[in-house]
């Protein structure tokens, strides 16, 4: 079966463990790389990362971006969106339907 995790900052993923999610509090982007990789390895369908740790490690998400499993999606964190997620979430739609329609 499938899991889901968040990644990011403990103040912006702990909310999250109370819906069942396993929770990845991470601290610098060295970490979070070596996350990132473990859990991609791991059974997990969806990896959601905070906006702030995701601009930090782009490299890495991008790896995952074509694979069908795990999918990467940004959220914002506590310090707010930073609108990376809603533009990946745009060009996705883009390349899946041939227009921007958001």
């Amino acid at each position: 079966m499938y899991k889901i995790a968040v990644m990011g900052d403990r103040d912006s993923v702990m909310g999250f463990k109370v819906l069942g999610l396993d929770v990845f509090p991470v601290t610098d982007p060295e970490e979070g790389r070596k996350t990132l990789h473990r859990l991609a390895r791991e059974p997990y369908a969806i990896i959601y990362i905070t906006e702030q740790l995701a601009a930090r490690i782009t490299e890495e998400i991008s790896r995952y971006k074509d694979q069908l499993t795990p999918a990467v999606i940004l959220i914002p964190g506590k310090e707010g969106s930073l609108g990376i997620g809603m533009s990946k979430v745009s060009e996705s739609v883009e390349r899946a339907i041939g227009a921007n329609i958001l």
